[in-house]
């Protein structure tokens, strides 16, 4: 599908599936925390109408002529969209031994696959919006359609990783193929977003640069559906950056660390639902088995995954360094 083709009534139905899969893994993985079986969570409950669709349209594989990704730690719907295995987030959680992106040895959320393209996600702030550039470099250079997309938060744009994305990826007659994301939840940690921005729209930072951009409703599946595939379809064809500022909810706070509880935000998805509803794609019975299958499908593995191995001890100093086993005196 493209920017020109109309969603069908299965197209749309698969998406609102795969929103529904994703805000009830995310809210599970809380409850996890709460109940002492993780020690960490972040994620993304209310981003899923942007990032369902963005999962859709990339480009995925492993190698130059596939997207290459650098996401942020509120991807799950993103990835789950991709086909990526709801257990693997779950196992984070849990950091179990059997966690395949990082053998339990890292936060959830900060997900992993060469076979993707997808650099490892990391905890530091906007560091992907710099090392974003070298793959844009290596596939400017390769000649190919796949581009590079790189994705953050409001808050982490004040760091200088995100500038120099904009610089980098805009010199003349050195453009790089990037789709930079912006998904604008309105507030960092504990910060109004209000309290921080003296810009309009973020956005418009990278129109200095005479950088083409797009600010939408990240809680629009069909807005953000066809934006982005606007984007991706300018970047993949012009070989030049673009910047899309999505607006989005933050429905369960910042993480754990601000308590993971539930605030009064637009659902994006009670929005899709009511939208199915009114073009007879969805209805009350549909809805709750949609509802009541991802339900048992994650319970059922919560209930796996809480009897798999943990690390060993003894590997805690694995893969410090590149192919290391053991402690390097």
């Amino acid at each position: 599908m493209n920017a020109a083709t109309p969603l069908a009534s299965s197209d749309l139905l698969a998406i609102y599936d795969l929103m529904v899969q994703s805000r009830i893994l995310e809210e599970q993985l809380i409850k996890m925390f709460k109940q002492g079986h993780g020690f960490f969570w972040i994620g993304g409950p209310g981003e899923e109408a942007f990032n369902v669709p963005l999962g859709k349209l990339i480009k995925k594989g492993q190698g130059l002529d596939y997207d290459f990704l650098h996401l942020h730690y509120r991807s799950n719907a993103v990835l789950l969209a991709m086909g990526m295995d709801p257990v693997d987030p779950i196992r984070q959680m849990r950091n179990t031994a059997t966690d395949t992106h990082s053998g339990g040895r890292n936060f959830c959320g900060h997900l992993s696959k060469p076979e993707w393209n997808l650099t490892p996600i990391t905890s530091p702030i906007e560091v992907q919006y710099v090392t974003a550039i070298g793959t844009g470099i290596a596939q400017r250079d390769h000649k190919t359609d796949a581009i590079t997309i790189v994705t953050g938060g409001d808050a982490g744009t004040a760091e200088g990783d995100f500038a120099s994305c904009l610089v980098w990826s805009t010199r003349p007659g050195q453009e790089l193929p990037i789709l930079i994301i912006v998904t604008n939840n309105q507030g960092g940690i504990s910060t109004s977003y209000a309290t921080q921005h003296a810009e309009r729209h973020i956005a418009d930072r990278a129109k200095a640069f005479g950088m083409k951009t797009n600010v939408i409703d990240g809680n629009d599946v069909m807005e953000s559906y066809a934006a982005i595939a606007e984007a991706m379809h300018y970047v993949r064809t012009e070989r030049k950056p673009f910047l899309l500022e999505a607006n989005v909810s933050r429905l369960y706070g910042h993480s754990s660390a601000s308590g993971a509880n539930f605030q009064a935000e637009e659902d994006p998805i009670a929005r899709f639902r009511e939208c199915l509803i009114q073009q007879n794609v969805l209805d009350v019975t549909s809805i709750k088995e949609i509802e009541e299958k991802h339900t048992q499908a994650i319970h059922a593995l919560i209930s796996q995954v809480l009897t798999e191995r943990m690390p060993d001890p003894a590997s805690i100093f694995d893969y410090t360094y590149w192919q290391q086993k053991g402690r390097v005196m």
